[in-house]
């Protein structure tokens, strides 16, 4: 039986149309691709290995720092010579205050940081393949954390999210993005009209040549 705390979350039109979301502005160029979505939820990246995931989700967290603390969980490279190598590529340096690394912590570690007041308000969890999670542990996640944005990275299996979290997660996720030979193409709840983002120009006109994909 529904508890009185849940019947009172009905919403009026109204109400609903009064509702104001924290939305994130970015420049002309990424809202192009992303629109103008909530600070909030969850969001998914996935794509095969060697195709630009990481690397995207790097250049992502940057643009994601003009708007909160960053947090980002490298729960499968963790403190390694490669992820090193794409953190300087990526120059994240230059958002050095405004974002912090984690070393393979365990969602349970991971969720007690939350938990601490001024915590971060994006996270990402890179691989979801490595949490161990479940998908009532997603959903419990989701609750106890309302503000907060999740972003997502995932490998892929049949140009699909690999795993049943993660293809749940797509299903779920507001933004969605699959990466594929240096680009990623998005499909975004909250607008955008450009439907893929060049990631590293060489290697996506090696890959491509001159061919344009769709997501």
């Amino acid at each position: 039986m529904p508890s009185r705390k849940q019947i009172d979350r009905a919403l009026s039109v109204d109400n609903l149309l009064k509702s104001n979301f924290r939305d994130i502005t970015f420049s002309s160029t990424w809202e192009a691709l992303l629109g103008e979505p909530e600070l909030a939820g969850s969001w998914i990246i996935w794509g095969g290995s060697g195709c630009g995931k990481t690397s995207f989700a790097l250049q992502l967290a940057k643009q994601l720092c003009g708007f909160g603390k960053v947090l980002y969980n490298s729960l499968e490279e963790g403190k390694s010579k490669s992820f090193k190598m794409a953190v300087m590529r990526e120059n994240m340096k230059e958002v050095a205050a405004k974002i912090v690394f984690l070393d393979k912590e365990p969602m349970d570690a991971l969720k007690e940081r939350l938990r601490k007041r001024k915590s971060p308000d994006i996270v990402f969890v890179d691989s979801v393949q490595y949490t161990e999670m479940k998908l009532s542990d997603y959903i419990a996640l989701k609750r106890e954390f309302p503000r907060k944005l999740f972003v997502w990275v995932s490998h892929e299996k049949n140009r699909e999210p690999d795993g049943r979290l993660a293809e749940k997660i797509r299903y779920d996720a507001d933004v969605k993005i699959r990466v594929e030979g240096y680009r990623a193409f998005t499909m975004s709840r909250a607008g955008g009209y450009d439907y893929y983002h060049e990631i590293y120009k060489t290697g996506a006109i090696e890959y491509w040549g001159l061919k344009i994909k769709r997501l």
